[in-house]
């Protein structure tokens, strides 16, 4: 009987050691996966080159948008999606970005709808009163060409059309001042 009790012990401990092993793995394997700490910026290989290409109809209104019609502003590119709540809430910031900047024509926010249905991104930022445009990226092409793997994401191009930074998590107003600010010295 002590022989029996004591080969369940056993068991019971291989078990609980190789459970404990498999979740430590895991915890691992998704740390180690992450695309980068929210709200922080982050490298990027797009640093100093010309930004890639971004067209579309806006989901607001439909008129024809693109990045490329934008040339001669800086311009914060903003992947989101209706269901990312750190999206949800950066969108007053953006608003109020924008609001502040409304005269100066040398500032723009473009926003790309990132692994959403566009309908649901437009009553997104309908419900927020952006006045900015915003594509649908269906495909993904757009946000593959940017290196964005999760919402919400920036870049900041320059008015030449390079890409200044990536900044990965919920955006401040007072971050975006800054960075245009950054930006502009360099």
């Amino acid at each position: 009987m002590r022989r029996l009790l004591a080969a369940c012990g056993r068991r019971r401990a291989r078990t609980a050691s190789i459970a404990v092993g498999l979740a430590v793995a895991f915890l691992c394997a998704v740390l180690a996966t992450r695309s980068a700490p929210p709200g922080s910026a982050v490298d990027t290989s797009l640093a100093g080159a010309p930004a890639p290409a971004i067209a579309g109809r806006a989901l607001v209104g439909g008129a024809p948008t693109s990045l490329a019609a934008l040339h001669g502003r800086y311009v914060v590119v903003e992947f989101f999606a209706s269901w990312c709540a750190p999206c949800q809430q950066e969108m007053p910031a953006l608003a109020a970005f924008v609001w502040s900047h409304r005269h100066d024509r040398h500032v723009a926010v473009l926003g790309v709808v990132d692994q959403d249905a566009a309908g649901n991104a437009r009553a997104m930022l309908e419900s927020f009163g952006a006045t900015w445009p915003a594509v649908a990226d269906p495909s993904g092409s757009i946000a593959y060409a940017y290196g964005v793997t999760d919402p919400p994401q920036s870049f900041l191009v320059s008015p030449s059309g390079r890409v200044i930074g990536r900044y990965a998590g919920e955006l401040t107003e007072s971050y975006l001042d800054a960075w245009l600010r950054a930006g502009a010295a360099s």
